[in-house]
């Protein structure tokens, strides 16, 4: 396979917590991210998934450096971007395009939308001359669903997906090879979710766009996503293509995230073992020694409390779909839980919220 196109390797945020006010003494560290490692290819699709507070969208953030790691490095095209500053990281971010959660919040209310969609030539006006950049702005509204001579509109004027499609010809206005989309789908009705990814799948072809494409909602990332990371607690558990991480799930807390995702056939329901998972998930600030999942997991042992579990393929898997990176030192073990009845699980609710 050949080189990645953006590589991240044992990525770190840690947020201080200090006390006192004259003079702040730093107490401990909020680790919202915690070593966190992933590749993304020329045209592939990246998913991640996991619970709210995780680290996804800080993830995100690093990759469009809105936030410097704490540790770790970010390689685009074989240079370490993590320390940019000053022109080289301007000439960065043309490449590395952001589309933000909140359709809402993320345009400015006091601009256009020609003026929105058209900030970008202004911070870098080398990509397209004065004098043609309308022309460009409603070529980009016409690209992603929307009328040209929508221009002189401002954002109030929109509904929440045409607003998203803003948000996603603004991302696209530099024409870079990455689009980091951090929950782009979340605030929109499921209808218009649907039409908003089926639009990032037809510009991904258009454009030759790769995307970190992050999300709760494990069945939009299965649509969309060529492989899957699934992070608890700041750290990646398990990574693999969508039929590996949705058909041979290896890390119990991805059996238990899968296990909650709703099936609209009552027989299958009926067979289908739910996974109840006990506990909170714990602070960032302070998280459990060895495998951070193991205050929830069943199959948590004295070697879960005293080693962390190395984001690997497991020996036991050395061929097919089940020999992909699992942070688990039992991934080889048959998963064996109670047999909780649909009904039961219902009340109990699932291990997820999305």
């Amino acid at each position: 396979m050949a080189e990645p196109l953006l590589e991240v390797t044992d990525l770190a945020k840690h947020y201080p917590l200090t006390q006192g006010v004259l003079f702040k003494k730093q107490v401990s560290a909020v680790k919202a991210v915690d070593g966190v490692s992933f590749g993304l290819h020329t045209g592939e699709t990246l998913g991640i998934v996991g619970e709210s507070g995780c680290g996804k969208s800080t993830v995100a953030k690093m990759l469009v450096h809105l936030e410097r790691p704490t540790a770790g490095s970010i390689t685009y095209k074989g240079e370490d971007i993590s320390r940019l500053s000053g022109r080289a990281l301007k000439a960065v971010r043309r490449n590395i395009q952001m589309v933000f959660q909140d359709p809402y919040t993320s345009l400015n209310p006091r601009m256009t939308v020609g003026d929105i969609i058209g900030e970008p030539y202004e911070i870098h006006p080398e990509a397209a001359p004065k004098g043609d950049r309308r022309r460009r702005v409603q070529e980009l509204l016409d690209v992603v669903g929307l009328n040209p001579e929508y221009v002189n509109r401002y954002p109030h004027q929109f509904s929440g997906g045409q607003r998203q499609r803003i948000g996603i010809a603004r991302g696209l206005a530099l024409r870079p090879e990455i689009i980091v989309a951090d929950e782009p789908v979340s605030a929109l009705d499921v209808s218009v979710q649907a039409q908003v990814v089926n639009l990032l799948e037809k510009l991904q072809d258009e454009f030759d766009l790769s995307y970190v494409f992050i999300a709760h909602d494990l069945s939009i990332v299965r649509h969309i996503s060529d492989r899957v990371g699934v992070m608890y607690l700041g750290r990646i558990v398990e990574i693999g293509t969508d039929s590996e991480i949705y058909e041979h799930p290896t890390h119990p807390y991805t059996q238990a995230l899968l296990s909650a995702v709703p099936v609209p056939d009552p027989r299958a329901r009926a067979h289908r073992e739910r996974i109840i998972l006990s506990g909170d998930v714990p602070s960032p600030a302070d998280p459990p020694s060895g495998c951070r999942f193991r205050t929830r997991c069943w199959k948590a042992r004295e070697r879960c409390a005293e080693e962390v579990p190395l984001l690997a393929v497991p020996e036991a898997f050395p061929s097919g779909p089940a020999a992909h990176p699992s942070a688990c030192h039992f991934a080889a073990e048959k998963q064996v839980v109670p047999h909780v009845p649909p009904e039961e699980a219902d009340r109990a609710g699932g291990p997820y919220e999305g």
